[in-house]
């Protein structure tokens, strides 16, 4: 009983840190999961949803900037389906939204920041990317 225990503790610490798999088929990572991923070395676009005049103000380093409003019609052109592909936006929802999109598409691998930028803590750069 105990082993089992102990198992699911570790499964569960795994998703909390990592992210967890949404229903829609992309998953959602928290700040320390991403962080991973920007040092890990590997292939990485971060796409920041927000308003443009946000995104000056302070956006995670390695940005780029698709606002929300123009995403629609130009996330299936200018990101691709070999890219390992983060959303970012206020709080969460509108990047679900993209991420959907993509995965619909046959990308594979796509995230969302949970929490948006309302929980990053981790460094940001100003101006435009």
């Amino acid at each position: 009983m105990r082993h089992w225990i102990t198992a699911t503790a570790v499964v569960l610490l795994l998703f909390a840190h990592l992210g967890t798999a949404s229903a829609s088929g992309f998953m959602l990572v928290n700040q320390e999961g991403l962080e991973e991923m920007m040092g890990d070395g590997a292939q990485l676009t971060i796409v920041d949803v927000r308003e443009p005049y946000l995104f000056r103000r302070g956006h995670i380093p390695g940005a780029i900037n698709i606002p929300y409003d123009d995403a629609h019609g130009r996330i299936l052109n200018e990101l691709s389906p070999e890219e390992r592909i983060v959303f970012v936006c206020h709080g969460g929802p509108m990047g679900d939204e993209l991420a959907q999109i993509l995965v619909r598409n046959g990308y594979k691998r796509v995230y969302n920041l949970r929490g948006g930028m309302r929980w990053w803590r981790g460094p940001l750069e100003k101006g435009e990317r």
